[in-house]
């Protein structure tokens, strides 16, 4: 898959990730994915265009956009603005695709009024998460976007009781036009995140 970014809105791009999902990197995450949308959970699937076990780095966001495309990846390059904004500061931050991987805390699409997830799905969420952390051996860095995925971090440090968890603001639009004291936090993050990765 290439480096460059490209929206998922476009159906061609979601199909030559849906022909990938089993690409060597992706496989063993895919495969837990099918599992789980077997059984019922409507999870996306992993974007082959990252590092999936091979990433040092798993930015944990808080859920799926409700508008992004089917078929559903969790990817920098959902046509949402939150991802669009996190793949913009990956980018400067200079980490590399295949240096990172990301996760939602409730990684399924809520169909209710309430827009913040309950605090059962966050346990929920992290439950699976617990899963999701065992498929990346590579992992040597966390990064907690927003107030919700802030709370999955003892589900992180019981799993990885070594790997630095660095909390950033969320990427929306809304978390960044409130201060640019949320740009500068989130610019910071990152680079600490980066410098971790190169050990």
């Amino acid at each position: 898959m290439s480096e460059t970014s490209t929206s998922m809105q476009d159906s061609f791009l979601r199909e030559e990730c849906l022909a990938a999902v089993t690409a060597p990197h992706v496989a063993a995450l895919n495969r837990w994915v099918s599992g789980q949308r077997q059984a019922g959970a409507e999870l996306p699937w992993f974007d082959p265009a990252d590092g999936g076990v091979r990433a040092g780095l798993l930015v944990l966001l808080q859920s799926p956009a409700r508008s992004s495309p089917s078929p559903r990846f969790v990817s920098r390059d959902n046509p949402g603005p939150a991802q669009q904004n996190l793949g913009r500061f990956l980018a400067e931050a200079g980490i590399s695709r295949q240096d990172s991987v990301l996760w939602n805390t409730v990684p399924w699409v809520s169909h209710g009024l309430q827009k913040r997830p309950s605090a059962a799905d966050i346990r929920r969420g992290c439950a699976l998460l617990e899963d999701v952390l065992a498929y990346l051996p590579a992992l040597r860095v966390v990064v907690l976007a927003g107030a919700v995925a802030a709370q999955a971090r003892g589900t992180v440090n019981h799993l990885y009781p070594g790997v630095p968890v660095l909390t950033m603001p969320h990427p929306s639009p809304l978390s960044l036009c409130t201060s640019p004291a949320v740009t500068e936090n989130i610019r910071r993050v990152l680079c600490e995140a980066r410098a971790a990765l190169a050990g």
